[in-house]
């Protein structure tokens, strides 16, 4: 008997259990709860678990499912009506990340690789945080809903050439024709397939009617589909990931569709909550604390211009101004699928522990700050656009006036102080003091000469 090992699988599971439930009854997503169930369990707490390779064969399958899974679930038939909006956005959205990574990257001297993987990360958001929120919000069914789905549908698609484009890069002897001509293959079978399946009508799945109406047998068929689909995938020389995701876009545009998606749930939950438990076994909290400025500045950073960025892209390609706004202030959350690409370069050996550690951190910190998001987009969906004209009125609107003092207080000080310094000369002493009165903070119950009402 392994006693041991059945205490310390008895111990991740109920850790992961209670984090998970923790997380969501403060609204936030349960993927976190187990990353920090992990970062619990691992060398920087109570080394339950001291090596993420105990884990890391059950994590890689969680991957392979979670792409079987993306693709059941892919509603190619409502992509293909906003196919061209949703993918140039997600091309400039993946240009934008590139641009903002090799920017940083040549100010810290990072490694071409690593400006790589960070790029994509960055093009990247979470298709399950997104989708909570606009469900939450009630815009998941809009116009809003499904302008922000297809972006997220594209980004999912592009998810595989970026997984075989960093898998590549940990060839020793990879050239650049080794790792784009692969490439070039996945993508033009990918279109291929989704063309095909989204103008065809739904068949049935050979020998449907021996498992269809048997959830075992539908559980371990789906299994099945998705490591068949990974293994031939591997076999021709492109990535396991690939040939789970192809196989999870033909399985859901058959009739078993729903069917299939019920049964495999359960199995992709559990083997999912040991891919992000092993994430949470690669975050060191003494990196975090040892480079928490750069850790912050980051995540600042890259939430801002990624929100930023989402916005206009959205409004240059002629969306509507409160649409662009919703929208792309939904998507400006890092993804998980960042994640598999921090996997798959630690795994290639293209990431040293230093890029890891920071990519890892930013990018758990960036799906738990995802509740101001989801506060934010629900202020958003309530507020009267038509009313809008300045910034500062945007910012009232969405966050109360306490917010547009924030803002307009800093600037209204500036003006004050520029106005008395050129003043200063051709006013009397008594004249300087009175001034000085309107700029200093009056005291509680004070009125002065700014008081204006509505303020």
């Amino acid at each position: 008997m392994h006693e041991a090992e059945l205490i310390g699988l008895a111990v991740v599971a109920g850790a992961a259990m209670l984090m998970g439930v923790l997380f969501s009854r403060i609204r936030q997503p349960v993927v976190v709860g187990y990353i920090v169930a992990g970062v619990v369990l691992g060398p920087s707490v109570l080394r339950v678990i001291a090596n993420r390779e105990d884990v890391g064969l059950i994590a890689e399958m969680g991957v392979l499912m979670l792409l079987f899974l993306i693709g059941m679930e892919l509603s190619l038939r409502n992509f293909r009506r906003i196919w061209r909006l949703s993918l140039t956005v997600m091309a400039l959205q993946l240009a934008f990340g590139l641009g903002l990574a090799w920017l940083i990257g040549g100010l810290t001297g990072w490694r071409v690789e690593l400006t790589l993987i960070v790029g994509f990360g960055l093009s990247l958001s979470s298709t399950a945080v997104a989708i909570k929120i606009l469900d939450d919000i009630g815009q998941l069914r809009t116009e809003v809903g499904r302008t922000a789905v297809g972006v997220l549908i594209a980004q999912d698609l592009a998810v595989v050439p970026m997984l075989i484009i960093v898998s590549g890069m940990g060839e020793a002897d990879a050239g650049t024709l080794d790792i784009v001509v692969p490439v070039v293959i996945a993508v033009v079978v990918l279109i291929g397939i989704v063309f095909l399946l989204s103008r065809r009508k739904r068949d049935h799945l050979p020998f449907a009617h021996w498992f269809s109406d048997h959830p075992d047998l539908a559980a371990m068929t789906g299994l099945a589909l998705c490591f068949v689909g990974a293994a031939i995938s591997g076999l021709i020389g492109l990535s396991p990931a690939y040939g789970a995701f192809v196989a999870g876009l033909v399985v859901g545009n058959t009739t078993e569709r729903a069917k299939m998606i019920s049964a495999v749930q359960p199995i992709q939950s559990v083997l999912l909550m040991v891919f992000f438990l092993s994430v949470g076994l690669l975050l060191d909290l003494g990196f975090i604390i040892d480079n928490w400025v750069i850790v912050l500045a980051l995540l600042l950073g890259i939430t801002l211009t990624k929100t930023i960025a989402n916005i206009g892209i959205l409004r240059m390609l002629g969306e509507p101004w409160p649409r662009a706004w919703l929208a792309g202030t939904v998507l400006g959350q890092v993804g998980e699928f960042s994640f598999v690409l921090v996997a798959a370069g630690l795994a290639a050996g293209v990431i040293d522990s230093y890029g890891g550690n920071l990519m890892t951190s930013v990018i758990v910190l960036s799906l738990a700050s995802s509740s101001l998001v989801l506060f934010t987009a629900r202020r958003m969906s309530e507020v009267r656009w038509r009313r809008v004209r300045t910034f500062e009125d945007a910012i009232t609107a969405v966050y109360g006036k306490g917010a547009r003092k924030l803002v307009a207080g800093p600037s209204r000080a500036a003006q004050d102080a520029v106005r008395v310094t050129r003043t200063a000369g051709e006013i009397s002493r008594g004249e300087m003091d009175r001034l000085m009165k309107r700029v200093r903070p009056k005291r509680d119950g004070e009125d002065g000469p700014d008081d204006r009402p509505g303020d």
